[in-house]
């Protein structure tokens, strides 16, 4: 084996191949969060409401997510729905639409559980006020909610920008992409994987210890 050389990886090198890819992953993972926070808060709100067909449509929704691999939801997303409508969506759009759909199903478990987790005292003031169940949810249950959750969104947002990896499957031009096409066009394939992997753990790492003072600071507030 030839020994591992990483002087070939310039800022010129970063610029022109990876960058591009970085700005993807990062829109993505912006993107699905917002989009499955949302997604999620509807699917979570429908499995709560006690009213029995919304909630079997919306727990058939997110057991059926949460139990097929991601990958096999983008494959299957950029092979049939092509198929069907007759026309392509492109690579990028596909990861779009899937991750947001996905990730629908892990964001509504965490939404149902921070709401379950509010003392039932205080939906009944809320109810004694004369507040409507929607009136209630948006202004005594959801904000008190979602303060609890930060922690676990922003854990979640760490594993869903590792997931956008995925999208290499599928030719979106995402980081990994970026430093594949590199390796290969510059003949350094086993050190373009060893800086992709190093550039995830930093990236990750960070968000990670983010996500540990965030918990610290809401500690602090309750």
């Amino acid at each position: 084996m030839h020994a591992l050389d990483f002087s070939f990886f310039t800022w010129e090198v970063f610029r022109s191949y990876v960058l591009s890819g970085m700005y993807f992953s990062f829109a993505l993972t912006a993107v699905a969060t917002v989009g499955g926070i949302v997604f999620g808060t509807v699917l979570a709100l429908l499995r709560l409401s006690g009213i029995k067909p919304l909630e079997l449509i919306a727990a058939t929704y997110v057991n059926g997510m949460r139990s097929i691999p991601l990958l096999m939801v983008l494959l299957w997303f950029f092979l049939l729905v092509p198929f069907i409508i007759g026309r392509p969506i492109g690579a990028e759009m596909t990861a779009v639409i899937t991750f947001i759909a996905f990730e629908a199903a892990y964001f509504s478990e965490i939404v149902r559980a921070g709401i379950q987790s509010i003392a039932r005292g205080q939906v009944h003031a809320g109810q004694a006020l004369g507040m409507s169940y929607g009136q209630n949810m948006r202004l005594v249950v959801l904000p008190q909610a979602f303060r609890n959750m930060i922690p676990v969104f922003l854990t979640q947002t760490i594993i869903l920008f590792q997931d956008t990896s995925l999208v290499y499957i599928i030719t979106a031009h995402d980081m990994l992409h970026g430093f594949t096409v590199a390796g290969n066009n510059l003949s350094h394939p086993r050190e373009s994987y060893i800086l992709a992997a190093v550039l995830y753990f930093v990236i990750c790492y960070s968000l990670s210890w983010i996500v540990k003072r965030v918990q610290q600071k809401i500690a602090i507030i309750r």
